[in-house]
């Protein structure tokens, strides 16, 4: 007869993945919950009454539609100018060998290690001493400056799982450099480009610190959020953070639809 004990300890890894899964989800299901709240007063933290009217209405709140195309213009030109550069990056340091290289590996990994607050009171002292307007540009070039490191990391680790014998045997099929990379190289890193890509885009479009440091007057979204809570959080704001999870979730199950039927179409 099995105890209750044996069963705890044989699904005891399982029960632990659950529960840590739950709390990572829980403050999205409150976020989705609370945007079809309506609230009495300023404040949407209490549960009054259910209604579609924030849903119906999402750019009700002014300027809250304007903050959140500008986050995702940067977010979208940050997540291009990163994975370009770190995508180069990461294939330099893997396959070339050149002086210094330990040196620049340490420094394209310094920004993941550092707190960053130290990097956005150096990106505004940059932008200061160089008399650069604070604004869209100093956004983005803060933003692609931070996702940078993240590229490097994802792109290098698929890199390096790569088997170099097949580029060599596209070489011997008489195939050149672009043809090789193009129709071999690149498909086989495109997941570690699209994890670091789709790492980029949430980092940039979810950044504060670096952003309110070096934003001058233009308000991003985080910036609207932080704003709107010192004086009343209106439901509109759960509104666009429900439907950005759902979109980010739906563009996981179809990566993993996508990758599950790729699998199931290659010859065994």
């Amino acid at each position: 007869m099995r105890t209750p004990m044996a069963w705890l300890r044989r699904n005891l890894v399982v029960i632990a993945g659950l529960g840590t899964l739950a709390y990572l989800i829980l403050p999205n299901v409150v976020v989705t919950v609370f945007s079809f709240n309506n609230p009495t007063g300023r404040f949407n933290y209490a549960w009054q009454q259910f209604s579609l009217d924030a849903w119906k209405d999402p750019c009700g709140v002014a300027d809250l539609c304007g903050s959140l195309s500008l986050s995702l213009q940067i977010a979208l030109w940050a997540t291009i100018g990163a994975t370009v550069l770190g995508t180069a990056i990461a294939f330099a340091m893997v396959r070339y060998r050149f002086r210094g290289r330990g040196a620049v590996n340490s420094l394209i990994f310094l920004p993941m290690a550092m707190p960053e607050i130290v990097m956005a009171a150096s990106l505004l002292a940059l932008f200061l001493n160089m008399g650069i307007r604070l604004g869209f540009w100093t956004i983005l070039i803060a933003h692609v400056m931070f996702c940078l490191s993240f590229v490097v990391a994802a792109v290098k680790a698929r890199v390096l799982s790569m088997d170099p014998r097949l580029e060599e045997a596209a070489r011997d099929l008489y195939a050149g450099p672009a043809q090789t990379f193009l129709r071999v190289t690149l498909p086989i890193a495109a997941p570690g480009i699209a994890a670091g890509a789709l790492l980029s885009f949430a980092l940039s479009f979810d950044d504060f610190i670096i952003t309110n440091f070096n934003s001058g007057n233009t308000v991003t979204f985080p910036m609207f959020v932080w704003g709107s809570a010192q004086r009343g959080t209106p439901v509109q704001i759960n509104v666009i953070g429900t439907a950005m999870f759902v979109i980010a979730v739906l563009v996981v199950l179809a990566g993993q639809t996508i990758g599950n039927r790729r699998k199931k179409a290659q010859p065994k």
